[in-house]
């Protein structure tokens, strides 16, 4: 038996009593805050009941622009050129040339130094607006493309975009045959969705284009390294075959039957717009956008045609301009922004004091359910006997729903209740159903697509800009693996079996996954956590365990949680400044892990709770979103607010049964 003394006694339960209080003051400023962050959400919300954050990328979205005003409006009989656009030209160049760098170069995120492509567009569109080579600004880029290898060094796409103008010699640039469209065993559905929507109108535009004019006097000789050859893309033995192959076309191009380019014309015609009805745009994303209305003018659309007026109108709703601000963003998020954030607001649970928003929720609710998908899209050629539903990204974008935006609406949707109930339970019956039949034969989800994992062509020329397939990831697999099990699945059922095995097998040594969609090992890691408790792996413990000692081991010292864009080309985790997006990540995957209250997470959360601005929301200077790994990143200007409340709801005592 122990004897302890009165004193010992009275010691012991005054510990005990302050380290109540204590935990007690922790959990009462969570909920402050979490509530905070709630209020702030709700006066973002549109009246009609979706959020929409700014989603903004780096400064080549406004270089493209440029380039795409020329080709709209060529330079004059005298080789000057004063487009109509002007003004927004100018605003173009005061937008790009405020986030040149002291290096004299231009970044693809922030803190990951200059790149040559983001650099060379950069230079090449403000020499076309016509400002002096002799410049500081562009001596300096100029000086730091040639560090980086010269326009030699630049991928693809860029290479591609500057030989339309005769900017870069045709010869060395991958050929984008438009007879695609009529390759058979549906070619061009081994292509990821953007890959295909990009690579369609951009065939028109190398076929029927021609080169256009430039400025009088313009060129980009002097980027050029000398001494370096000018070559095809090539990476191994197999892209040698396919440069062969390519030069093969080039002769096609100029000596093939003229009835069969001009059928693949007409197909590709008939397939890009087909995919504009429904739709803010082809692909409703930049890229495809621009080319789109490059392939128009190409055909000869007159400026007052229709189509071509609304693929304009579609692009340019992309652009946020104000008296002195310039930015295009890549595509719009309201989907995602609005499952994400009613999601959040539902996990603080009936302890929240918000519950007199509720109608908000149901607002948002019926605006979900009037945005599912009920027409067949690309999809549907892997999987033509399924029905159609899910959600898209952006407002409009039928052809393309994507499984990530789906799973996350039916998480939403267990907190937000429509008016019409009936409505919603065929709703999310049609959803849980197209989610289920687009799992992959891996057991892992994608994006987009069904088993779209052709590798071969990985290898051919156009294949650099690293997203010429669409395959399964941890990150999709893991939230649909938490909606699926939120929606009623059970541990037993076969899909939920494919998905826990897919997880566990593709962990990385670390103990993280990796994140395609979000930056990066934290990302994933955080969503297979999620994925791997809501179906119950009683088997993945030791999974679990070494995930959760991957986040702790990767914590700053300040308590939160940064990671780099720079981890896509190292292949494993690269730290940075701790940003509230990531912070949260880490916080959800670790209490997923069921680390609660351990001091990780206490300090994560302090590091939450000392950086909310007294408005509620938090500040992120970092990019965490990804679009192509190695290739463009994201801002999503809402990752900040609605992640680290998810979190702080998470954790919050209250609403533990309801995420347990």
């Amino acid at each position: 038996m122990e004897w302890i003394t009165s004193g010992e006694r009275r010691g012991r339960k005054e510990l005990l009593a302050a380290a109540v209080q204590s935990t007690t003051e922790r959990h009462n400023r969570q909920r402050e805050a979490a509530f905070n962050a709630a209020s702030a959400l709700l006066e973002l919300q549109s009246p009609e009941g979706y959020w929409c954050g700014e989603l903004t990328a780096d400064s080549t979205l406004e270089s493209d622009y440029i380039f795409l005003q020329l080709w709209l409006h060529p330079p004059d009989a005298t080789g000057a050129w004063n487009p109509p656009s002007r003004t927004r030209v100018d605003k173009a160049v005061r937008a790009i040339l405020d986030r040149q760098q002291p290096d004299g170069g231009w970044w693809i995120f922030p803190g990951g130094g200059a790149e040559v492509n983001a650099t060379a567009r950069a230079y090449a569109a403000m020499k076309i607006s016509g400002l002096d080579i002799d410049s500081a600004p562009m001596r300096k880029a100029r000086e730091r493309i040639l560090a980086l290898g010269g326009l030699q060094a630049c991928n693809s796409y860029t290479r591609l975009n500057f030989s339309l103008f005769g900017l870069y010699p045709r010869q060395y640039v991958p050929s984008v045959p438009p007879e695609l469209v009529l390759a058979p065993s549906d070619l061009i559905y081994e292509m990821s969705s953007w890959t295909r929507a990009i690579v369609v109108p951009l065939s028109v535009v190398q076929a029927l284009g021609g080169t256009r004019p430039v400025p009088r006097g313009m060129d980009l000789q002097e980027l050029l390294l000398p001494h370096k050859r000018l070559t095809l893309p090539k990476k191994d033995a197999v892209s040698l075959i396919f440069n062969q192959v390519d030069r093969a076309v080039k002769i096609w191009e100029r000596r093939g039957l003229r009835n069969i380019r001009a059928r693949a014309i007409r197909e590709a015609e008939r397939w890009m717009l087909e995919r504009t009805r429904y739709s803010d745009g082809l692909g409703a994303i930049y890229p495809s956008m621009m080319y789109l209305i490059m392939a128009l003018e190409a055909m000869g659309y007159p400026e007052d045609h229709p189509d071509l007026i609304d693929a304009i109108r579609h692009f340019e709703n992309l652009l946020i301009e104000t008296e002195d601000r310039f930015q295009f963003q890549p595509c719009v998020s309201p989907v995602w922004d609005t499952a994400i954030c009613a999601y959040a607001l539902g996990e603080l649970g009936e302890s929240s004091p918000l519950q007199v928003d509720r109608e908000k929720l149901t607002r948002c609710a019926d605006w979900l359910l009037s945005k599912e998908v009920r027409r067949k899209g690309d999809w549907s050629v892997k999987r033509p006997d399924l029905e159609p539903s899910g959600w898209a990204f952006e407002f409009a974008n039928e052809y393309y729903p994507d499984i990530d935006d789906t799973a996350m609406v039916l998480l939403a949707l267990r907190h937000a209740k429509a008016s019409d109930p009936a409505r919603q339970a065929r709703v999310e019956k049609r959803a849980i159903n197209w989610l289920l039949g687009m799992q992959s034969s891996d057991g892992g989800w994608a994006a987009f697509d069904v088993d779209n994992n052709w590798n071969l062509l990985n290898k051919v020329p156009f294949a650099d800009h690293n997203a010429m397939l669409d395959p399964t990831c941890p990150d999709i697999t893991g939230r649909v693996l938490e909606a699926l099990c939120r929606c009623g699945l059970t541990p037993s059922d076969a899909a939920i079996q494919r998905g826990v095995a897919y997880l566990i097998r593709t962990q990385e040594r670390d103990g993280s996954w990796y994140g395609r969609w979000g930056v990066n090992y934290i990302y994933g890691t955080f969503l297979a956590l999620r994925g791997l408790r809501a179906a119950d792996a009683a088997h993945a413990g030791d999974t679990v365990r070494k995930a959760a000692a991957f986040l702790r081991n990767v914590q700053n010292a300040d308590g939160g949680w940064g990671e780099s864009c720079a981890g896509y080309r190292t292949n494993h985790f690269v730290s940075a400044v701790s940003t509230p997006s990531q912070t949260a990540w880490a916080l959800l995957g670790l209490a997923a892990a069921g680390e609660r209250e351990s001091p990780a997470m206490q300090r994560g959360v302090q590091w939450l709770l000392d950086r909310q601005k007294p408005n509620g929301r938090w500040d992120e200077d970092l990019m965490t979103g990804t679009g192509f790994p190695n290739v463009f990143y994201l801002t999503y200007h809402l990752y900040r607010d609605y992640f680290p409340l998810l979190a702080l709801a998470t954790l919050e005592p209250k609403a533990a049964a309801a995420v347990a």
